[in-house]
């Protein structure tokens, strides 16, 4: 019997290298964009946002801070392989965010743009490092989780805790920018739900 046709590829470590690349790059410069319109995320990432916005440290650090504890999780359900992808994700993450403000620059951006723009470019680079066994950490991990687990989608997940965090900002920012970081949070979850489904992809 052929098994070719039945079995899922498998990635090359220059699939999952490239992919991790590119993902990470991707998410960077989404992030990079909402910081620079002084929007949130959800997630991890959007703590990181308050802590950086409230206490003037850096959102690379901040965000490699707080994801750090997820990884216990990681490394108990979804394995050894995951878990090393997941931190050198977010380890890339955490440096092009650092870097980018050196290399990139936004003589004007307008803030519903960077949401919708900047929200889709985190989408696709989330969308990369899932398919590729890898994530940013976080919200991340416990979506991809309860999808292999329980058949929940992690889209759909990403996407609520993500607005229920940007929501919890109300109290530190305008109102104009929770909305906009709302429609952010909804372009991220849309991109993840709309292609991380599962059976869909097969390679692994």
């Amino acid at each position: 019997m052929d098994r070719t046709s039945t079995e899922p590829p498998v990635h090359t470590w220059l699939d999952d290298g490239h992919a991790l690349i590119a993902g990470s790059l991707f998410v960077a410069l989404g992030l990079t964009m909402f910081a620079h319109a002084g929007l949130l995320t959800g997630g991890v990432a959007g703590v990181a946002f308050l802590a950086s916005y409230i206490s003037g440290l850096s959102l690379a650090l901040c965000f490699f801070a707080f994801s750090l504890p997820f990884f216990l999780l990681s490394w108990q359900r979804l394995g050894r392989e995951f878990t090393l992808k997941s931190l050198l994700a977010v380890s890339l993450v955490s440096a092009c965010t650092a870097l980018a403000p050196r290399v990139v620059r936004f003589e004007f951006l307008n803030p519903w743009v960077a949401a919708v723009l900047g929200g889709f470019l985190v989408g696709f680079g989330l969308l990369a490092l899932l398919r590729h066994q890898a994530s940013v950490g976080g919200v991340n991990i416990v979506a991809q989780w309860l999808q292999q687990t329980k058949g929940l989608s992690a889209g759909k997940i990403q996407m609520s805790v993500d607005v229920l965090v940007v929501l919890a900002a109300l109290f530190t920012v305008p109102p104009v920018r929770v909305l906009q970081s709302v429609v952010g949070a909804v372009a991220i979850g849309a991109i993840l739900t709309l292609n991380h489904k599962p059976g869909r992809y097969l390679g692994v």
